[in-house]
């Protein structure tokens, strides 16, 4: 059976823990019958269910798929419809109902994760924009693994936020709380890696205490990335003093950390990871555990299809 192809596929993915999922969405679907739209739903059942069923979408013809969920989700979705077997991967288009805990992504394009009926009437104007998507690769011995990204690639001090958050949000609950004690625990770590990067031909070898691979604006690592121009942001994060680190944690804040003495940004298309000992690497909030060097993150220009505002 043909999919109508103004029908949209909708995968709901439940905020973590959250006992209002189920009343969020219904207020959502709601909201959607009472505007008219077609679409057929399911509700992610955790890790890893989302990249599964948005490559069953795309492979079954649906040429509208939603996420409502955060950047984590988006991720997810990404990879499903890059990996699907649909012919013309760009002529499927992606929305976002933001109802993550980081939406980030979302937050870049304007959207709000307490006006999900401003995302449906995004969703339903349907102005396409194609966008970046971000290439993370290796070869793990056997074979030649592949990963896409929409936001950013942290190594070091950017992806121990997130583990961190993780932990702490378990704790207090609340995303802010959450993320400020996490950078108030990063701050007092200040742990350096040691790395050797590749960028625009030059060999970076030394201790750094951050490395961020932007598409999009990631979480504040890459101020000035923009997911439609073809290229990658880098910033490289050097040790600060205890001073430096708090003023730095402001400025990121601010969207003006490139500004900040401790942090040499680069454009670039590919980069090379050819070591970073000991050092957590995530993609979009995702923590990457399978490591292998050297990695290299590429750009592929105009790669996919988005629902953005007006």
């Amino acid at each position: 059976m043909a999919i109508e192809p103004t029908r949209w596929g909708v995968i709901y993915n439940p905020k973590a823990g959250s006992r209002k999922a189920q009343k969020r969405w219904k207020e959502i679907r709601d909201y959607m019958e009472s505007r008219e739209v077609q679409f057929d739903y399911v509700q992610s059942e955790g890790f890893g269910s989302v990249e599964r069923l948005s490559r069953t979408m795309a492979n079954n013809g649906y040429r509208t798929i939603v996420v409502v969920g955060g950047d984590g989700a988006l991720n997810d979705a990404v990879n499903g419809i890059m990996f699907s077997d649909a012919e013309n991967k760009q002529d499927i288009a992606l929305g976002i109902i933001p109802n993550g805990i980081g939406n980030d992504f979302a937050k870049y394009w304007g959207l709000d994760s307490d006006d999900y009926k401003g995302a449906v009437d995004v969703l339903i104007n349907r102005r396409l924009r194609k966008v970046d998507v971000g290439v993370f690769g290796y070869f793990n011995g056997k074979s030649h693994v592949k990963r896409f990204f929409l936001n950013a690639v942290y190594i070091g001090l950017g992806a121990r936020i997130v583990i961190i958050t993780n932990e702490t949000r378990r704790f207090w609950g609340i995303p802010l709380f959450s993320y400020l004690s996490s950078l108030f625990l990063v701050a007092f770590e200040r742990k350096l890696y040691r790395m050797h990067l590749k960028v625009n031909d030059e060999h970076i070898r030394g201790r750094l205490m951050a490395v961020a691979i932007g598409s999009g604006r990631g979480y504040g690592l890459t101020p000035s990335a923009v997911p439609y121009n073809g290229w990658l942001d880098v910033s490289l994060i050097y040790r600060p003093e205890l001073r430096q680190l708090i003023q730095g944690l402001w400025m990121m804040q601010q969207g003006r950390l490139l500004n900040h003495k401790t942090v040499k940004p680069y454009r670039t298309r590919t980069v090379k990871i050819l070591r970073a000992q000991n050092a957590e690497i995530s993609l979009d909030g995702r923590i990457w555990f399978d490591r292998h060097f050297p990695i290299e993150v590429t750009i592929a220009p105009e790669a996919l299809t988005l629902i953005i505002p007006n």
